[in-house]
């Protein structure tokens, strides 16, 4: 089993023939995911990466069966990628696509809510199982076969987890970048559920940022649910003022429980190993299975 993505996977790229799309899909061919084509309005009936091209995501599904997308749609028309989708029977919906107006995302996230859908991001990296498929933009190099589920608000430090996890003598069961908007798909509790339920899965690394409530929603969840496997806590944003949030994550800021450290209180008070720093994620886990730690 898997989460989410897989060497079965059936995948499709919304905005194929952009740069982006192009660039990225060509990436994920390479890595071995199975793309097996692209949707493109006007352009149906071509071929791109030597993959077909449709006009729509329904045309794409029933050529090819495909049960995963990844969305490189501008903006303005990104959430509608995102409903087109649903409609299709797409089962699981990967949005990369950045600066979707929330107005957008909390139109699409309701239309989708009842139809069966897994929205990852938007503003996301994507979601890798690792030696199967890469649905996303993360470098694949990175990422060694393993049994660690990953579950990041950040891109970048989706990537330094994995290769602090490789460095620890360990591997990566599938990494899930949630994406930092303040609409997102798939919060942290939902995909930590998500691993917590893998049986290829041992253990997980939950990275968030400061602002928003989503790691302390996640944190109560596994110690209610009986902290079944070890999580790893890190919380970005340690060093920043009071008050502040991540950059580029537009989660709201809601009181006293958003700093890091306040963070990082609730995660152990709910039975989370918590890493000080992205360099302790490998030493932390170790610890956390109880393995050695190499000097």
């Amino acid at each position: 089993m898997s989460v989410l993505v897989n060497k079965n996977s059936k995948v499709i790229v919304q905005g194929f023939t952009g740069s982006e799309g192009t660039f990225h899909a060509q990436q994920m061919i390479e890595y071995g995911t199975n793309v097996v084509g692209g949707v493109t309005p006007g352009k149906g009936g071509t071929k791109h990466l030597e993959r077909p091209v449709f006009n729509t995501v329904q045309d794409a599904v029933e050529a090819t069966g495909a049960n995963v997308t990844i969305i490189f749609v501008p903006p303005a028309f990104a959430a509608d990628a995102i409903m087109e989708a649903a409609d299709a029977g797409i089962q699981v919906i990967i949005t990369i696509t950045e600066g979707i107006p929330v107005k957008d995302m909390m139109t699409a996230k309701t239309y989708i809510k009842d139809r069966g859908v897994t929205l990852i991001g938007p503003n996301c990296p994507g979601v890798i199982t690792p030696g199967e498929a890469k649905v996303g933009i993360m470098p694949g190099f990175v990422f060694k076969t393993g049994r660690i589920g990953i579950v990041s608000k950040s891109g970048t430090l989706t990537y330094e987890a994995a290769d602090q996890i490789v460095k620890a003598g360990l591997g990566v069961s599938t990494a899930i970048g949630i994406g930092g908007d303040p609409i997102i798909g798939t919060p942290t509790k939902d995909a930590v559920e998500l691993l917590m339920n893998d049986p290829e899965t041992d253990a997980i690394v939950m990275i968030g940022e400061i602002g928003g409530n989503y790691e302390a929603e996640a944190a109560k969840w596994i110690k209610a649910n009986g902290n079944k496997k070890p999580v790893v806590g890190f919380i970005a944003g340690k060093t920043a003022p009071a008050g502040r949030r991540m950059g580029h994550a537009g989660a709201i800021i809601g009181g006293a429980d958003d700093t890091a450290e306040a963070k990082m209180r609730i995660m152990r008070e709910n039975g989370i190993h918590v890493a000080e720093s992205p360099a302790e994620i490998g030493s932390t886990m170790l610890k956390a299975l109880g393995k050695t730690v190499n000097a």
